[in-house]
């Protein structure tokens, strides 16, 4: 039998968040609109409608890809293999986890949180989060190595491969609460 999954977010934290971006956003809609008027404000929309075309067909496989891996592999298993006794297999394996993962924030972090809900602890976050900035191995291929030359990318690289894992192993030392919502 497959365990309850675990409790969303607080309503109030989601609202406290949602609010927070509607009033960013308002604010920002009206200073527009203040420097450059209605044709400024109209061509700001239309940048946001470009982004948002342009971030949805990654975001929509993402949540999907988290909700499969939250539903799919289970609570107790991820809990085994990323939870707090995990040890430094739990860290290496977010670690790798996170250096695999393709794509931005956008496809990242829904990653992340579905590991989270799923019992992944903040160690294993912090490494799994860490990796993907630090040595996402897709961006280094793509970017890092044709432009800045491939000696440069591996030594980048090398020199920054333990950090994921000591940035987990620091997470689960740390008192500070810093859970994922």
């Amino acid at each position: 039998m497959r365990p309850p999954p675990s409790p969303p977010a607080r309503p109030s934290s989601r609202l406290a968040s949602l609010a927070f971006v509607a009033l960013l956003s308002l604010g920002s809609a009206t200073a527009c609109y203040l420097l450059r008027g209605t044709e400024g404000l109209r061509e700001g929309l239309a940048t946001a409608a470009d982004l948002a075309l342009a971030v949805l067909p990654v975001m929509v496989p993402a949540l999907f890809l988290a909700a499969v891996i939250q539903g799919g592999v289970g609570r107790e298993r991820i809990g085994r293999l990323l939870g707090a006794d995990s040890g430094l297999r739990g860290l290496l394996l977010a670690s790798a986890a996170g250096m695999a993962t393709p794509g931005g924030p956008m496809a990242a972090f829904p990653l992340v949180a579905a590991l989270a809900a799923g019992g992944a602890d903040r160690g294993a976050l912090v490494a799994y989060v860490s990796a993907w900035a630090l040595n996402g191995v897709s961006r280094i291929l793509v970017f890092e190595a044709p432009l800045l030359g491939p000696e440069f990318a591996l030594l980048r690289f090398a020199a920054s491969l333990p950090l994921p894992v000591l940035a987990g192993a620091l997470a689960r030392r740390l008192p500070l609460e810093g859970r994922v919502r």
